[in-house]
């Protein structure tokens, strides 16, 4: 599938109101974030029109920015820019072994609570041939440990084969089936290309736990591949978003042309709240 640099993202055949946009930190270029700080880019986020601004953790530039007085500085700040926080980890709720990181939970909740995050986005991780563990007593501390959150907690489809497949989401709400309220999925509908596996296929057997979508189109092969913004022509996103709940925000994870920053990030929060 191609995918071109720039355009505008097509329009989904179905009605739909707008959904509300969030920017993640990341469009904005990593390095870019990692200089200025993240409260800077989300008050151009909110100007775009954007409903909701991704703080990314990896993008701290000290420890001290995951401390709990300066995440709930950071917080504010992005409340009174009148738009919502939402927190990323690159943490992984299950560990390679397969079983339930407790103490990264823990730690990525307080860290969201400091900053008051609307959602919480984990690496689902999980142990590259047995994925996660879904045995009862797991899940039971799963979902213990997220009942008391304010945020909505979501775990995303990343780029590795430990936590990247169809199969493994599958196995874990099917799981969760009498508990799903209290874990829903940020569906990537690029990164499923990283592990080889069909995103329209994910979004016809996940879409019931899409909490959270992040969209992109990707270009390139193995480990040239990149994520870019959608085509004009792209039919194939429009035929993911036409599976996954209408309703539920939509990311943008795909990088902003670095000259023109501000004026990308307006043009495609407008294009995605009604694709």
């Amino acid at each position: 599938m191609e995918h071109g640099k720039s355009g505008n993202l097509i329009k989904n055949t179905r009605a739909n109101a707008n959904v509300p946009v969030v920017i993640v930190a990341s469009a904005f270029g990593a390095e870019t974030i990692r200089r200025d700080g993240h409260a800077t880019w989300a008050e151009t986020a909110a100007k775009a029109g954007a409903a909701g601004f991704e703080v990314r953790r990896e993008l701290f530039s000290y420890q001290a920015q995951s401390q709990p007085a300066a995440l709930y500085e950071l917080g504010q700040r992005i409340r009174a820019a009148g738009i919502w926080p939402v927190y990323s980890t690159p943490a992984t709720l299950f560990d390679e072994t397969g079983a339930l990181d407790e103490c990264a939970m823990e730690q990525t909740l307080d860290e969201a609570a400091a900053l008051d995050a609307r959602i919480v986005k984990f690496q689902l991780g999980g142990s590259e041939s047995a994925g996660a563990a879904t045995d009862s007593a797991t899940l039971d501390r799963l979902i213990a440990g997220i009942r008391n959150s304010k945020a909505q907690i979501v775990v995303e489809n990343g780029q590795l084969q430990a936590g990247g497949t169809i199969d493994a989401f599958s196995a874990l709400f099917d799981a969760l089936e009498n508990h799903s309220h209290t874990l829903s999925m940020t569906f990537d509908t690029g990164n499923w290309r990283w592990v080889q596996q069909d995103p329209l296929e994910a979004a016809q057997r996940l879409a019931k736990y899409v909490g959270y979508v992040h969209c992109k189109a990707v270009e390139g092969e193995g480990a040239r591949r990149f994520a870019t913004a959608p085509a004009t022509d792209d039919a194939y996103l429009a035929a993911l978003l036409a599976y996954l709940p209408a309703h539920v925000p939509r990311g943008i994870e795909f990088p902003f042309d670095q000259n023109n920053l501000a004026a990308d990030a307006a043009r495609y929060v407008k294009q995605l709240a009604s694709a």
